[in-house]
């Protein structure tokens, strides 16, 4: 599998569903679907489902930087953007990882922990694809394929 990583254009889409992990202390805390609008001003709302409920997220996402914060209720999450371009199957991966801090009324407040989340846009209709160069045969983080079968399930292998 060809793979590489784009650094020419990185941007989160204004409306995404990502697949999602995130464990404290080797624990899953959430295992599902993390759902995300960025509103012009940077801002973010949207959901993320612990145990098959949406509960509400909000923060905010730094294009320069190619960092999100944002928190629910339960947790405040941060992390960083990467991209993986895989022109085989034409298909560009994004990739957010960082750690999370539970917080009150969480029975885990004040413990820490990591996440990963990862959705992909299809090159063809991806408006902003520049086609890597070089590339490389370096693979996205392992989450990517953990997530990437939360978010379709089956259904791609």
């Amino acid at each position: 599998m060809s793979v590489a990583a784009q650094t020419s254009t990185k941007s989160v889409p204004p409306f995404s569903i990502w697949g999602v992990h995130a464990s404290v202390a080797g624990r899953p805390v959430v295992w599902g679907k993390l759902v995300m609008r960025v509103l012009p001003d940077q801002q973010i709302q949207g959901t993320i489902r612990f145990r098959g409920t949406p509960i509400p997220i909000e923060g905010s996402w730094n294009e320069s930087a190619q960092q999100i914060m944002f928190h629910s209720p339960y947790a405040a999450y941060s992390g960083h953007l990467s991209i993986y371009d895989d022109v085989q199957i034409q298909l560009r991966h994004l990739v957010l990882t960082g750690r999370l801090q539970m917080l009150p009324p969480s029975l885990q407040a004040g413990e820490y922990g990591t996440w990963v989340a990862t959705t992909d846009i299809s090159l063809p209709e991806y408006s902003g694809y520049v086609p890597p160069q070089p590339s490389s045969t370096s693979l996205p983080p392992v989450g990517v394929f953990v997530t990437s079968n939360i978010l379709y399930g089956n259904s791609r292998l």
